[in-house]
């Protein structure tokens, strides 16, 4: 990657109460910040390193979000809206951007002594992009980095919502930067401000009432799962491929060795789904379980399938 940065304030709308600061020079980033901004320290000021060491500064996380003096969110100058297809659009791309784990985890020791978080378990945290990559976020800066504690649990909402948002990005239902900016503010409300959400539409009626008999047929949802490659490469995409009932709800959780990720697709009218998982830095040797779940007219099934990082 480049190793010189970009800094450039998206003042549109007052979405993140801190200053623009100089993005981490490992990447070419663009640091996202509100128009009414707060003090800067001298050092960000004369262009100096974005992470402050914990003395120096002092994070607290409130609902689930992240302090936005320390985590304002960063942008990836290299995606732009006009370059989507070639960059967030393009299967796999992601893997070729997400840093590697032993960036991360130095990174989450430090922040979580930053946020002050009295539980010290790495296993609990997630080192989240604030702004997904998946949304063009800046692949390395702290700016755009934190610790998201979940406790380990799986799956992880904000995750569903990163995956909706490309989506609808990817599809032209919403431009490139008010996702990036809605994301950034609140995950939580992002498809709401986006007008992406709304009330749960009402199945269609069936032609004919189901008779008492064809009720046990919903506890025989059909579910299998297996992927493309399992011994896949370093910074490749292996699919993961579900079979299950057309038009079925799937969700799956990829489990590596120090993360979760959840993904979501809809089953075709063959009953076919296909979830990309790129690979980048994974722990060779160590096999990735991947549960799947389906679920359709009120029916729930689960299967599973794995991988194993060459």
């Amino acid at each position: 990657m480049k190793k010189t940065a970009v800094a450039i304030v998206l003042a549109a709308a007052p979405l993140l109460g801190c200053a623009a600061a100089v993005p981490a020079a490992s990447d070419s980033s663009v640091t996202v910040a509100a128009a009414t901004a707060g003090p800067t320290s001298k050092s960000a000021a004369m262009g100096g390193s974005a992470a402050a060491s914990p003395a120096a500064r002092r994070c607290h996380s409130s609902h689930g979000l992240p302090d936005r003096r320390c985590t304002p969110g960063a942008t990836y100058a290299k995606v732009t809206q006009e370059k989507i297809g070639r960059t967030i659009c393009r299967s796999g791309w992601t893997g070729t951007v997400r840093p590697p784990e032993s960036y991360t985890e130095k990174l989450k020791r430090e922040q979580i002594a930053e946020y002050a978080y009295r539980d010290k378990n790495l296993g609990d945290y997630e080192e989240d992009h604030l702004i997904p990559l998946e949304l063009g976020g800046s692949p390395r800066s702290v700016r755009n980095l934190w610790p998201e504690y979940d406790a380990g649990k799986i799956p992880n909402r904000k995750d569903k919502v990163e995956d909706a948002l490309r989506t609808a990005v990817c599809n032209g239902r919403v431009a490139l930067v008010p996702a990036q900016r809605a994301i950034a503010r609140d995950w939580k409300t992002a498809e709401q401000v986006l007008g992406l959400s709304g009330p749960t539409p009402s199945p269609s009626p069936s032609p004919t009432a189901p008779s008492p008999s064809a009720s046990p047929t919903l506890a025989t949802l059909s579910c299998s799962a297996s992927v493309s490659n399992s011994q896949p490469a370093d910074y490749s995409t292996v699919d993961v491929y579900v079979q299950t009932a057309a038009g079925a709800a799937v969700t799956t959780v990829a489990h590596y060795k120090t993360t979760s990720h959840q993904k979501s697709a809809t089953a075709d009218t063959q009953g076919r789904a296909t979830v990309p998982y790129d690979i980048s830095d994974a722990t060779k040797g160590y096999r990735v379980v991947v549960d799947v779940t389906v679920q359709r007219s009120g029916a729930t099934s689960h299967c599973s399938t794995s991988f194993t990082p060459a």
